[in-house]
């Protein structure tokens, strides 16, 4: 999947220095959950081209051998599950998601050191200011592994921070009975929506069944797209066949076909968007099941702010339903199920202090006003605004023929009357006194990028989420999660 490289990064204005940079991202390519498998898989999966190491080292006695886990199918054991056979985990991340993780790192590392100098040279003293985190799911460190060395070029020990199981607020995995009923509403015969959807599926369902064997009662395969999507993908992923029916242990001529496929990950990307972005319980879903990870993104940026923290960069590998809800809550314009790799990057920004600081939108616009990009693109440019809102004339007297020169923010008459409306009201944009009052806006400003391109929410007060004031992104996610997280503990039990 795109993400930051730097082959499509845009360097921002150099008015703005970067300060902090958080990202979060889905693991890279894996196996399938055994849970996703037909009741007999055509063929094995093997994994002799990649090792998971996993051993234990005293930090001031002896050094361990770097032992790593093969897999072995016992022909003997009479206990071994149908499905997937081979060497493989199901999951493990495969050679190629390693390989794609360590050009992630690399990718990150040409982007915030090779082009913008703010992340350390490799053999510097970087440990010191730069964070990785990972969830209880190993195939998270599988893969924190391969970005550390592609970013740092380093086989040195690193520590990966995870929280305990069971409470991981990163996959997320702590307990949400408020969230959970939400989801499982969303996807119950309780809306209509869904309902409709799994009509709709009965003759894809039905042809895949006969394919693949699974149990037309079998619910997990069923109640939605999800066990398909997975099984299908990984396969196509890795160049790997689509299915074809057994015959008396021998492939049929009746196979799953790329358009069966394709209509299952449209499907499951309809899921998707249901789930995550079009239901209306999506938001407060999202928000109860993030939300304490959404919390302490807010402090590290706060910390970053008050200059209480020295991190400069912190990297969070996890889950696509980590992914789909924190689009959830940024309520990203279309919703896409994140692929492998996906990844949200937050970064932080001060305005140099030699320009001029303009005030944000949010604290100082009337609660009547419209908090648009064309608002938002008034209150950076200030200097502008007394010539577009001088001369802009009646909407009765414009012509139909010339074009007006209206910035790209501001689409149309209405919404430039608007934003002048409001600018008016506005206490004039000129740099404060450093002995200012206490309202004196931080001057730190927050880029959201997704797939490598600027984030476009379709909130009014997000919009086109590129150096807005930190004060209006930190605003809105403290009003849905509460201050660091506070609120999200009460809601999930009540």
């Amino acid at each position: 999947m795109p993400h930051v490289r730097p082959a499509e990064y845009v360097v921002p204005d150099p008015a703005f220095e970067l300060q902090y940079v958080e990202l979060i991202h889905r693991h890279h390519k894996r196996t399938p959950y055994a849970s996703n498998a037909f009741p007999v898989e055509s063929y094995t999966w093997d994994c002799d081209d990649s090792r998971l190491y996993l051993y234990g080292e005293s930090v001031l006695g002896k050094k361990a051998t770097p032992v790593f886990r093969k897999g072995h199918t016992s022909s003997f054991n009479p206990f071994v599950p149908s499905g997937w056979i081979g060497s493989c985990n199901f999951p493990q991340i495969t050679s190629s998601g390693l390989d794609d993780s360590w050009q992630h790192g690399a990718d990150l590392n040409a982007v915030y050191h090779g082009m913008l100098g703010f992340l350390p040279a490799k053999g510097s003293d970087y440990k010191s200011v730069v964070r990785y985190r990972v969830t209880n799911n190993v195939i998270t460190s599988q893969v924190a592994g391969m970005i550390i060395n592609g970013m740092w070029s380093t086989s040195d020990p690193f520590p990966l921070i995870v929280e305990a199981l069971g409470v991981d607020s990163l996959e997320p995995q702590y307990s949400c009975g408020t969230a959970e009923a939400l989801f499982n509403d969303i996807k119950s015969n309780r809306n209509p929506e869904w309902q409709k959807h799994l009509d709709a599926s009965a003759n894809l369902f039905s042809a895949l069944d006969g394919i693949s064997g699974v149990p037309a009662s079998d619910g997990g395969f069923h109640s939605s797209f999800d066990h398909y999507y997975d099984n299908l993908s990984a396969r196509q992923c890795h160049a790997k066949p689509l299915p074809c029916k057994l015959l008396d242990g021998h492939n049929s001529t009746s196979c799953v076909s790329q358009k069966h496929a394709d209509a299952v990950y449209r499907m499951g990307n309809w899921e998707y968007s249901q789930i995550y972005r079009d239901h209306p319980s999506s938001l407060p879903a999202s928000a109860l099941s993030l939300g304490i990870w959404i919390g302490e993104l807010v402090i590290h940026l706060r910390d970053v702010i008050s200059g209480s923290s020295t991190t400069r960069y912190f990297h969070n590998i996890a889950h696509d339903g980590s992914v789909s809800r924190l689009l959830s809550i940024l309520q990203i314009d279309e919703m896409v199920w994140p692929g492998m790799g996906s990844e949200v990057v937050f970064e932080l920004y001060k305005r140099k202090e030699h320009v001029p600081n303009p005030h944000p939108s949010s604290p100082l616009a009337a609660p009547s006003c419209r908090h648009d990009n064309c608002l938002r693109h008034m209150i950076r440019h200030f200097t502008s605004v007394n010539t577009l809102c001088h001369n802009l004339p009646d909407p009765s007297s414009i012509s139909p023929t010339p074009a007006l020169p209206f910035p790209s923010e501001c689409s149309d008459h209405p919404q430039l009357s608007s934003a002048c409306a409001c600018w008016s009201n506005l206490p004039t944009a000129s740099p404060l006194p450093s002995n200012g009052p206490s309202s004196k806006p931080s001057g730190y400003y927050i880029r959201v990028l997704f797939g490598g391109k600027v984030f476009q929410s379709s909130n009014p007060n997000l919009g086109r989420l590129d150096m807005v004031p930190a004060e209006v992104l930190l605003d809105y996610l403290e009003a849905l999660v509460g201050k660091s997280g506070g609120a999200i503990k009460s809601k999930c039990q009540s």
